[in-house]
């Protein structure tokens, strides 16, 4: 049973703050948290990713960047990143924890999802709609266990 979930991006103020708080709207009885595989630690959210969430009533404005541990990764159950490469660089990490990562949109055709890190606000959009209908799969397939 999944009781906490970790997302996991590169700097974590673009996408994972995005998926962390709409898994946690999706899954509210859920822990999720999200962390950087070389995080800009102490950092807000990218103002890009602030400004296209806030359009759909999620609220980044209080997240703080953070880097990925293995104790991150040991406490969590399940972890879901953006790219196929990240599931590499989290094992290395711990490789425990290859058997619990999994792509955020593996029940969006097993896309990755771009970052869109100093691109254009567009780029946040796309990057929002994918993850946005990805944490919905995720919600309806955890939602059957």
């Amino acid at each position: 049973m999944f009781k906490k979930i970790l997302v996991v991006c590169v700097g974590n103020i673009c996408r994972s703050p995005i998926g962390e708080l709409l898994l946690q709207k999706h899954l509210p009885h859920l822990e999720v948290n999200s962390a950087g595989l070389a995080a800009l630690v102490g950092r807000p959210a990218d103002p890009n990713s602030i400004a296209v969430a806030l359009k759909e009533n999620i609220d980044l404005s209080q997240h703080v960047a953070r880097k990925l541990t293995v104790e991150m990764i040991a406490e969590h159950d399940l972890i879901l990143v953006m790219e196929r490469e990240h599931i590499n660089a989290v094992t290395n990490i711990s490789p425990c924890a290859g058997g619990k990562t999994m792509l955020f949109a593996q029940w969006n055709g097993q896309q990755e999802i771009p970052d869109p890190y100093c691109q254009s606000k567009e780029a946040f959009e796309l990057v929002y709609t994918l993850m946005s209908q990805s944490a919905l799969k995720w919600a309806e397939k955890l939602s059957q266990i």
